[in-house]
């Protein structure tokens, strides 16, 4: 049974060429906008209304052109909202489909599924994919799908992402200097070094031949996006991406969305590691090198050590030298070394340098939650197959709600306390008094520093709040 509330939307566009005599005259482009939950409120109106009108404001020629939306709302409210929309576009002369089908089985992987069996999808040669918060500019497929007519071994094409609402609140600032150094780093490196990347699983243009030929979308996993490109990329296909080509779309800004969509970043890869390890040891079609780029870089590094050395060295390791002073930590290790690593994490944000310190220490507590995440998808535990869609505010939102209702926000302790935060934050108050008592190497500036992170977010005092009705 579908969540109240929560619709999972597509747009699909087929798209004829027209740009040169040298494309065929059958290259057509199939377009998702994948939704996310909703509640009924002026903002999600306007998300939609945003969203639907982007996809069908695409420049490309109207006759070569499909703008599809899928629909997986539970709510009957939000379904002729959605369903309006659609019409309204389509009374403009644009080609829209509205799809809903019967069941939320297998989230936006099954949603995504179901709406390429559509047969008016069948003579498409590609599709892109957003988000329902995303904006795409006019020329997005004029600046995408060329790469793909022209480079036949090509199946993904990613754009970057950039984001309207990053000034709202300092936890969007610290999400934007992580997902800048994602973008600009390692997008960059894994398409100029191996032609190969995580699909961001949207605002990106696939080669529907390759996504079937991989295998079309599976949802054994939370990272339905991760896993088709893995699998591709097997099959020997390669991704470009393109760091110029801005999508505009929203971030979290609520503690809440921000854990739940964390906790299926983090699980759903060591989950999908775990399925498909010895997958890619066995695969001939990509080289030893590649293998290794995939296996050792892309997931254990990134996706599962990353995650668990933060939290145990800096959370633990650490605070617990002071309780045992036999054990001393070099200066290089413990400072040197995650100051320059801290440092690089911030050239794909120069503009929130002086906000480093924030960021170390809101990535050090969010390690915490993202390490249990990890041991969940490595153990396929329970919420090892947890979809909770990210909620976004939307500008109407933010708009209306009163100063006084942000200042004073109704306030549930149930759902604001974090327990192993606060425990945490105990541990590292501790380990600081102690230092103070009987150190001598002042790691308790940092151990208290630490332990007021882990507080506030223990409490839940971080984001943006939202007023209850």
């Amino acid at each position: 049974m579908g969540r109240p509330g929560f619709c999972s939307s597509c747009t699909c566009l087929h798209v004829g060429s027209g740009l040169a005599k040298r494309l065929h005259t059958n290259d057509c482009t199939y377009v998702c906008a994948h939704g996310r939950r909703l509640h009924g409120t002026g903002s999600d109106v306007q998300v939609y209304h945003v969203s639907i009108g982007a996809a069908c404001g695409l420049s490309w020629p109207s006759d070569r052109i499909i703008v599809q939306v899928l629909d997986d709302s539970t709510d009957p409210v939000i379904k002729e909202l959605v369903r309006a929309e659609c019409w309204r576009w389509a009374s403009k002369g644009v080609n829209v489909k509205y799809e809903v089908r019967d069941s939320r089985r297998g989230y936006k992987a099954g949603a995504l599924r179901d709406g390429m069996k559509r047969a008016y999808v069948r003579g498409c040669d590609v599709v892109a994919i957003f988000d329902a918060d995303f904006q795409p500019d006019p020329d997005f497929l004029r600046r995408t799908v060329p790469f793909l007519l022209h480079n036949p071994d090509l199946a993904l094409v990613q754009a970057r992402w950039n984001f309207v609402n990053a000034d709202e609140c300092l936890m969007t600032r610290m999400q934007e200097i992580s997902l800048d150094y994602h973008f600009t780093v390692e997008q960059e490196v894994g398409s100029s070094t191996y032609a190969f990347f995580g699909f961001n699983g949207t605002a990106g243009v696939w080669r529907i031949s390759a996504l079937n030929e991989a295998g079309g979308w599976k949802d054994r996993t939370t990272v339905e996006d991760m896993d088709l490109a893995v699998r591709a990329s097997l099959k020997g296909w390669k991704f470009v991406f393109l760091g110029d080509l801005m999508v505009k779309n929203e971030l979290p800004s609520t503690l809440k969305a921000y854990r739940y969509q964390q906790h299926r970043w983090s699980c759903g890869p060591a989950n999908l590691f775990r399925k498909m390890l010895m997958e890619i040891v066995r695969n001939k079609k990509v080289t030893l090198w590649k293998k290794i780029h995939v296996i050792y870089n892309f997931f254990l590094v990134r996706k599962i050590i990353a995650h668990i050395v933060t939290f145990v060295f800096y959370c633990i390791v650490i605070p617990a030298t002071v309780l045992v002073p036999e054990v001393e930590i070099p200066k290089w290790g413990s400072v040197y070394i995650p100051t320059i690593i801290s440092l690089l994490n911030a050239v794909g944000t120069p503009r929130s340098v002086h906000l480093i310190v924030f960021w170390i220490l809101f990535e050090n507590v969010m390690s915490l939650h993202r390490t249990k995440a990890t041991f969940i998808g490595l153990l396929e535990a329970g919420r090892v197959n947890e979809w909770v869609v990210t909620e976004k505010l939307g500008d109407a939102l933010r708009m209306k709600m009163p100063a006084k209702a942000c200042k004073k926000p109704r306030i549930k302790i149930g759902d604001r306390l974090h327990i192993l935060e606060l425990g945490v934050a105990a541990y590292l108050f501790f380990c600081g008094c102690y230092d103070i008592a009987f150190g001598n190497n002042h790691y308790y500036i940092f151990l208290f520093l630490q332990s007021i992170a882990f507080f506030i977010v223990g409490i839940g005092y971080v984001g943006t709040f939202v007023p209850h009705s």
